[in-house]
């Protein structure tokens, strides 16, 4: 009985409160944006600390308030503020105000005091735009990126679900699929290539810093072109809105392992800025005349460093119309040292051919500039952006052990130097454009010109064997030689161009009882139209043991093997130690300075319509199918063609995609989607060009053709609130006639392109999480600070497996006149680059100590298993990566208005990177990538 009317008063006294007090209440909305929901407002009663922020759906409530007349503030960055003047609040009762606003024709910040800023790149604006999206799409954006420290843009796509990260490279792997299967835009329109053997360009080329955010769409949606299969990554480039601002960046740091080495060598020649360009001298066959030494160099201490700059602002022109601009630019460079073991295949008994003990220098940089500007008139927006990329990687590679266990240096003691700069340039230039045209009508539209060029400018090789085989670790000398390639010059260049353009027009249709649309009606045109340009001449120092009359000449003792310019002199090339020559003979060959080639041209035509239609609150469809129109042609003339050829083939393909989406609740969604897709062969795969590296060769194969890619997905999703997630998806794709590389029969384990089987298959279940664990918030005069303990999960398991086909590939390579064979060593298995499982896990403190004093800390751990690098072939097991995890730390402080620190500790775990053939057990490469550590300053003016 106590407890009942102790229940009693307490129920009394609160209900008496709140008939002592009112609240306001309403909903918010975009009138740019057909009236949808405007979530993440600020609303605030003028002259007080009582304020909120809308929610997903655009509703907000402030309660307790005592009665009386006020005066309520609702504002947007990039929107007009738009006060209420002379808002009752009548004890007990509720008032409701609902606001369309608009956007900014001159907001009044300064007569406010905003408490929560939330961007459109901000975690909690994505997470809202995946709830509302119809299609299964993810992002990740500038705040999450910078939280997580993360400086590119390949390390930032494999912090979602489903992705992993070639190492040593920029390509990634979606769901098990590699960089064939994907897809990279900028701003929706396509992006050109960097290296002549992939199809997308090197993501970690891309510096954070340009990124407003990275869109992930693991679905087919007709608006994109066809070539797809596992994810369409486009970036989307920062836009700036705000009041004017520049910002000073500067940044050092180590890796530990290149710090931990004495002296750090690099190559002659390139600098340190990556800008170095070199071609071969006059008269290349009949002198020597090189200007660069053979030799490795000492390079300055390996410190880490980097520097930005940026800035922005935005003017109101007028009533109707604003201009803003954003422009930055930024210096990263990067040193690491590799050292462990790299070997060539072994054979079913165990027998090693190549096995060297193995050293690697590296310095790489990135010089990134990116300037946009915006213009707005009314409901018309045009925006031109401007990038320019230059990276370099400089590798000075020392590889000592058994060059070849048949011919020379069986017992160890050969060294092979190779000495190898790399640099790529890319240039793109956006113009886009949006217009709404009266209420139901708009045409969004885009045009881009990029240019890439990538050149490798005088790799160095040389290859020294022990003079006496009984004494590997005696003298050496180049008496052993044996192929003319083995110490050489090497001169390549690719350039590709690509013009692309959107146009599309969108019409609503169907308005419904809440003054909203019902149906969305998209047709579309979309065009790329690419060039690609390769050539490549490679000098070949000739090792000369006998005249021509049969007589020995004696090759010298090389005492120092890091002293060979004294061995290549003039003096030597007119004493017939060595002679030069290129893959189509010496200098009494007119033809012999005609570079290798490949010119290859791709067209694309498409035309695309998008039905969007909700048939009511809850249940949402998209029908949507294209038309794509492909040519691809390709010619060449290379070391095993000089003759030169060509081939083309034409393409039709329909392609239809559907998505649904079905509200269970408030907080939940249930997603289909179905796609049919296909997949193009690379420029390089089809050129009949022999590339060599130290341990492997490739060379094209002509008769490759596309694959057709069927996809299917199931997607659940709970938003428990703003910033939280729960998903749990499911997903299968099967190709017809997939693209793989393989090792074809050959003396020299030559690997290149086949269309390997009739089907392959991809089927998996993805999860993720974000939770904030704890959170508060406390009031001030000026902010609202708050605390946040939040925790972010993701994990996907795939399943992979493909036919592999022997007889398929004799057949048609035969038919098509460029035999090949292999033998495979089992007739099912895996993709290349598919891990069964992927791990992402973060765990994140924050806390506001003033309005521009705070701290952010993060703890991040990425993990995948092992993954097939190249199928097994005639007997052989396959080539498979070995899985480990990275563990990386994150911290960053703003301790007054102007000043931000961070800390950084990447990849601390510092796990061997390890390749191993799995059926023998023997490691084939094994490496410490280091771990990474640096400071960062950045100071706004």
């Amino acid at each position: 009985m106590r407890l009942l009317l102790l229940t009693f008063c307490l129920l009394t006294c609160l209900v008496s409160k709140a008939q002592e007090t009112g609240s306001v209440v309403g909903k918010l909305t975009d009138k740019e944006m057909n009236n949808d929901p405007l979530p993440f407002a600020n609303v605030l009663i003028k002259g007080t600390t009582k304020g909120t922020t809308s929610d997903f759906d655009g509703l907000y409530e402030i309660a307790n308030l005592e009665p009386g007349t006020y005066t309520v503030v609702f504002s947007y960055v990039g929107y007009e503020t738009v006060e209420i003047p002379n808002v009752a609040i009548v004890a007990g009762k509720v008032t409701t105000i609902n606001v369309p606003m608009a956007a900014n024709e001159g907001m009044m910040l300064d007569e406010i005091v905003i408490t929560t800023v939330t961007r459109k790149d901000s975690e909690t604006a994505l997470l809202l735009d995946q709830k509302k999206a119809v299609e299964m799409k993810t992002a990740i954006g500038a705040q999450e990126l910078a939280r997580k420290g993360v400086s590119d843009v390949a390390t930032a796509v494999t912090k979602t679900t489903g992705i992993s990260k070639q190492e040593g490279s920029g390509s990634v792997f979606v769901r098990g699929l590699g960089d064939r299967y994907n897809v990279t835009t900028m701003n929706g329109l396509p992006l050109p290539t960097n290296n002549p053997s992939r199809k997308n360009i090197d993501l970690d080329i891309f510096s954070t810093d340009i990124v407003e955010y990275i869109g992930i769409d693991k679905t087919y949606n007709a608006k994109n072109y066809g070539d797809f299969a596992g994810a369409n990554i486009d970036i989307s480039s920062k836009n700036y809105k705000g009041s004017g601002f520049l910002q000073l960046g500067v940044g050092t740091g180590i890796n530990t392992e290149a710090i931990g080495e004495s002296d750090f060598y690099l190559n002659d020649g390139p600098d340190v800025y990556g800008f170095y360009t070199n071609d071969y001298p006059d008269f290349p066959l009949n002198n020597y005349n090189y200007t660069t030494s053979w030799d490795r160099e000492s390079a300055p201490t390996p410190i880490v460093t980097s520097l930005s700059l940026s800035g922005g602002d935005s003017y109101t022109l007028g009533e109707q119309s604003k201009l803003s601009f954003f422009a930055v630019g930024t210096f990263d460079n990067d040193y690491k040292y590799k050292e462990g073991v790299a070997r060539g295949s072994t054979s079913p008994s165990g027998l090693i051919a190549k096995d060297f003990d193995y050293t690697s220098y590296e310095y790489s940089t990135n010089s990134t500039l990116m300037a946009n500007i915006g213009y707005t008139i009314g409901r018309s927006s045009i925006k031109y952006n401007s990038l320019y990329v230059n990276t370099s990687t400089q590798k000075q590679q020392e590889y000592n052990g058994v060059i070849n266990v048949f011919d020379y240096a069986p017992e160890g003691g050969g060294l092979i130097q190779r000495g190898t700069f790399e640099r790529t340039s890319l240039f793109v230039n956006q113009l886009l454009g949006d217009h709404k045209i009266g209420e139901q009508l708009e045409v969004n539209w885009g045009a881009s010109y990029n240019t890439v060029e990538s050149s490798i400018p005088n790799r160095k090789q040389t290859t020294l064997s022990p003079d006496d085989w009984d004494e590997p670790n005696g003298p050496k000398s180049f008496r052993r030689s044996i192929s003319n390639s083995d110490n050489h010059r090497f001169y390549q260049d690719l350039t590709e161009d690509e013009l692309a353009a959107n146009l599309s027009a969108t019409y609503k249709f169907k308005k419904n009882e809440d003054d909203l649309y019902d149906g969305k009606l998209t047709v579309g045109y979309s065009g790329r139209f690419k060039e690609v340009d390769f050539e490549a001449t490679q000098f070949n120092f000739n090792i000369n043991t006998r005249n021509n009359d049969g007589s020995t000449i004696p090759q010298p003792i090389i005492t120092d093997p890091y002293n060979l310019d004294a061995y290549f002199t003039q003096e030597n090339l007119n004493a017939g130690l060595f002679s030069l020559s290129t893959f189509r003979g010496n200098a009494n060959n007119p033809i012999a300075l005609q570079p290798q080639t490949y010119n290859g041209n791709q067209d694309i035509h498409a035309a695309y319509t998008n039905l969007e239609y909700a048939f009511n609150p809850k249940f949402t469809l998209i029908a949507g199918l294209r038309v794509e129109q492909i040519n691809q042609s390709i010619d060449w003339s290379t070391s095993i063609d000089p003759a030169g050829d060509s081939n083309e083939f034409e393409k039709t393909e329909f392609l239809p995609a559907l998505s649904l989406k079905y509200e269970l609740n408030d907080k939940q969604n249930l997603k289909f989607a179905a796609s049919k897709t296909y997949t193009l062969p690379q420029f390089k795969e089809r050129a009949l060009f022999l590339f060599e590296d130290v341990t492997t060769t490739y060379t094209g194969n002509p008769s490759l053709y596309a694959s057709t890619d069927y996809n299917f997905d199931l997607k659940w999703e709970m938003f428990p609130n703003s910033s939280e997630i729960i998903s749990l998806g499911v997903f299968g794709k099967y190709i017809e006639n997939p693209i793989n590389e393989i090792t074809i029969n050959s003396a020299s384990n030559v690997i290149s392109y086949v269309n390997s089987g009739d089907w392959a298959k991809a089927y998996g279940v993805e999860l993720e999480v974000r939770k904030d664990l704890f959170a508060t918030e406390k009031d001030t005069e000026d902010s609202v600070l708050k605390t946040v303990l939040s925790a972010g999960f993701n994990a996907s398991y795939v399943n992979t497996n493909q036919e592999l086909n022997p007889d398929k590939i004799i057949e048609e390579t035969t038919a098509a006149g460029f035999p090949l064979s292999v033998n495979f060593s089992n007739e099912e298995d895996g993709l290349t680059g598919a891990s069964d499982l992927l791990l992402n896990g973060d765990i994140s403190f924050s806390k506001d100590y003033s309005k521009n004093k705070n701290i952010t800390t993060t703890i991040a751990y990425n993990y995948f298993s092992d993954r097939i690098y190249a199928l097994g072939v005639q007997g052989k097991g396959n080539l498979v990566d070995k899985g480990f995890g990275s563990l990386d730390f994150i911290a960053k402080a703003q301790l007054n208005e102007n000043i931000r620190i961070g800390l950084s500790a990447k990849n601390i775990l510092n796990p061997t990177v390890e390749r191993f053939q799995d059926e023998q057990d023997v490691t084939v490469l094994s490496y410490k990538r280091g771990a990474n550590v640096k400071l960062s300053l950045s100071y706004n003016f």
